[in-house]
Formats: structure tokens, sequence, C-alpha cells
């Protein structure tokens, strides 16, 4: 393990070196940077699971280098089909609910299958090449999503977000604080309002980081302020990230944003999401068909490793909630900002693309 800086513009939670994949600890944030080294698949899996490596774009260029480091000892060409497929389940059994990990992972075995007649040297060095364009793509789509999302946006806007969507969630820059980066460096967001996010307090630990990195004035509240914010005229608009948006633009995103999205009408304030279009999974019709993940229940129970409840407290936790559709105000992609009925403005942003 290893310390390093990154400038704050240019921050990525994840590198390839030699050796293999660098990510930036999460869970050792905002007390400790420091970068763990991946040389197995099996390292990345047990990282995304827990949330050393997190969010759903982060979590679908993790997994890419994952294949190739699953592949890169194997010699033997027979032995390749089989490996891919073992190390392709590891991954894809970590976390159910971002799809962008399946998205990365389907993609990855459509370059494998094109390439599996080379030798394995050949088809490594292929998935490598192909897993670092990946990278790029995703940093390249969040710059050009907080591009179109800024134009939302008006001077001194109060603005409230939830859970992390920064550099950090991404492999750079960021969907929702990417959104917010962009609209503040035109000198449109005046201040954000930064969630805490129950239970693992990302918003208090990543994206307080972020912003006091980037220089964005915010303030830390706790989930439940939302409301009361909103109800004093302090809030002018909001925007979290997707870790999965259905057909019809239900989305799934960190537990608490519903209530914020809902909250968000009440007060007649715009709410929106980012998120690439890898993000949106047409296979999904509606929110109801998207599974949530439970986590452990000590995640609830404890904070920052220390008990709050009394011994044996049962507890419940989902990671993820969905929104319905009819509360989102717009939906920022790289191509553009989708609006309703989202059924059409998804198929629209699809149409002509090689990758669905």
């Amino acid at each position: 393990m290893r310390t390093d800086a990154e400038s704050p513009e240019s921050l990525s939670p994840l590198r390839w070196t030699d050796r293999g994949l660098e990510l930036l600890e999460q869970t050792r944030l905002p007390a400790e940077e420091v970068w763990i080294l991946c040389e197995r698949p099996e390292q990345v899996a047990d990282a995304i699971r827990r949330l050393a490596v997190r969010g759903a774009p982060a979590i679908g260029v993790a997994a890419a280098y994952g294949l190739v480091l699953g592949l890169r000892d194997i010699d033997d060409p027979d032995l390749l089909a089989g490996r891919f497929d073992e190390v392709e389940a590891l991954l894809g059994a970590t976390r159910p609910t971002a799809v962008n990990l399946r998205w990365a992972l389907a993609r990855g075995r459509r370059v494998f299958l094109e390439n599996r007649a080379a030798s394995p040297a050949a088809v490594t060095t292929t998935l490598l090449a192909w897993a670092k364009g990946l990278h790029t793509a995703d940093v390249e789509a969040n710059r050009a999503m907080g591009e179109h999302g800024a134009q939302l946006f008006a001077t001194g806007d109060r603005v409230l977000t939830h859970c992390n969507t920064g550099a950090l969630a991404t492999a750079g820059y960021g969907t929702a604080l990417g959104v917010i980066q962009s609209s503040f460096r035109q000198g449109k967001v005046g201040m954000v309002w930064v969630d805490e996010t129950r239970p693992l307090l990302q918003g208090a630990r990543l994206t307080a980081w972020e912003l006091q990195r980037l220089g964005i004035p915010f303030r830390l509240v706790t989930d439940s302020s939302a409301g009361a914010l909103m109800a004093r005229g302090l809030v002018d608009r909001a925007v979290v990230g997707a870790d999965r948006i259905a057909a019809n633009g239900d989305t799934a995103n960190k537990i608490g944003t519903y209530t914020v999205a809902v909250l968000a009408q009440r007060h007649g304030i715009p709410f929106y999401i980012a998120a690439p279009l890898s993000t949106i999974d047409r296979s999904t019709a509606t929110g109801a068909d998207i599974p949530i993940e439970e986590r452990a229940t000590r995640e609830v129970t404890e904070v920052l490793g220390r008990s709050i409840a009394p011994a044996d407290t049962e507890a419940l936790n989902f990671a993820f909630d969905v929104t319905p559709n009819e509360l989102i105000a717009g939906i920022i992609t790289e191509v553009g900002v989708l609006t309703p009925p989202y059924t059409e403005s998804i198929a629209r942003a699809f149409e002509g693309r090689a990758e669905s």
C-alpha cells in the first residue's frame, strides 16, 4: 500500500500499472489516502464487495480490469475460456443492483469471444486495451455530462445532493458531482448541501472530501434535514446519480434518494438524475424489476465500527431505493438531457448506437 496525491480535477480512483490495478481505498477516506494493489481478480471482487471501490461507473471499470487480471497468467489456450467464465462469474456476483457491472462484463465477453483464437498473451493485451479505453471513455462521458447538466443551473443555485457521485464513484470527474463541478466553474452553483448518507456516510466522508478539494462551497447536513431545508426555501434544485435506470426512467440509487425526490416534488424543486447511458438498462422495464441489494445489518447498528444499538438488535439494510420516473425532471447523460416521457427519450438516446 502507498499514499499518493492527485490534482482535484484529474482524480481517478483507479489506475493500471505493470503490477496490476491500484484502487484508492475509499473505506479509509477521509482520514487516509491509501492506494491498494490488486494483482488477482479475487482482490478486485473483494474490493467491490466491501466498497473499497464503489459507484456504478467505477465498479464497471474495475471489473473490466479484473477480467485482465484473471487471464494474464494463463499460458495454455485450452484453459483460457474456462478461466474467463470463472472470473466473469466471480466479479458479476459482487453487486446485484449496479448495472454498469453487468454492462462492462458483457462487453468484456464480446471482446474475448472476438479474439479468443489468438494466443493467451494477445487476448490479454487486447482486453487490457479495451479496459483502458473504457476507463478513458467514462471520464469523457462524465465531462460531457457536466456540460449538458450545467445548462440547467442558474447563478447562485443552492444544490442538494445525496451519496457520492464525484470522481470517486467513476473513472474520473463524476456524474452528479461532475455536473455540479461544471456548473460551479461556469459561475452558477453558489453552494452545495451534502446529505451525510446513512448508513455508510458516503456524503460526509467522500462528497465533502471531494468538494473541499475542488474548492466548491458546501455544508454537510443530516439526511433528515432535506425537508426542512426545502421548506425554508434554501434549495433551488437537487441532482443525484444512479446505479440502474429502467427503460421507463425509474431509477435505483442510494437509499434515501426516493425521499429526496418526494420532498423536492412537494416543494416544487427540480430533481435531476445524472448518469451515463451505460447505467440505463433497457432490458429492465420498470423500477419494480430492479433487484435491490440488502447489505449486512451491522452497517446500520454500527457507525465506523462502533455499536450504536443494543446487542442483538435486528435491522434491515436496503442499499438502494427506486425513484419513480414521474418525480424526475430530467436525466442528464453524455448525449444530452433526457426528458419525459422517458420511454421515448431513452429509446431516442440509443438510436444508431452500436452498443445498447
